[in-house]
């Protein structure tokens, strides 16, 4: 790579914004009439969709789901959109930069929305851990890879 061509890089947060926002207690006020020891499920996605322009859309969607003895207890659902300026990057290196960079950039507003918005439900407090983007990021690589090529496992 020519000094002349590294310097044509760029990747640049343009916009971050919340896309989607959605919380549910289905069983309220039952579920806070006992003692809440709940079972949490987190999901985590990453959608990247071209704009043009060298500018793509990355959304991040987190969901978590709280059950108490099968009973729902709260759904959240946070879509977490950017906009993201990638010039002069190969179509390989596009992937990790949308799958690690631009989540990691997208996930602590995510993390705030759903910590807001389950304290607002009355629930107690719920944080979601770190998330490891780049093994992540390998494991959908590795899901791929497996679906092009079921013969080797």
């Amino acid at each position: 790579m020519t000094e002349q061509t590294a310097s044509e890089r760029q990747f640049a947060i343009q916009r971050i914004y919340t896309k989607d926002i959605s919380f549910e207690s289905p069983n309220a006020p039952q579920v806070f009439l006992g003692e809440f020891k709940p079972e949490i499920s987190v999901n985590i996605q990453n959608q990247v969709t071209d704009l043009g322009s060298d500018n793509v859309e990355v959304v991040l969607t987190v969901t978590a789901e709280a059950k108490h003895q099968d009973t729902t207890a709260f759904m959240v659902e946070v879509k977490q959109g950017g906009i993201f300026l990638a010039k002069g990057f190969s179509d390989e290196e596009k992937g990790p930069l949308f799958g690690i960079g631009a989540a990691n950039a997208l996930f602590p507003y995510a993390r705030e929305a759903i910590s807001d918005l389950v304290n607002r439900g009355s629930f107690p407090q719920f944080v979601l851990q770190p998330v490891n983007f780049e093994a992540m990021y390998a494991q959908q690589l590795a899901a791929q890879k497996q679906q092009t090529n079921p013969e080797t496992h």
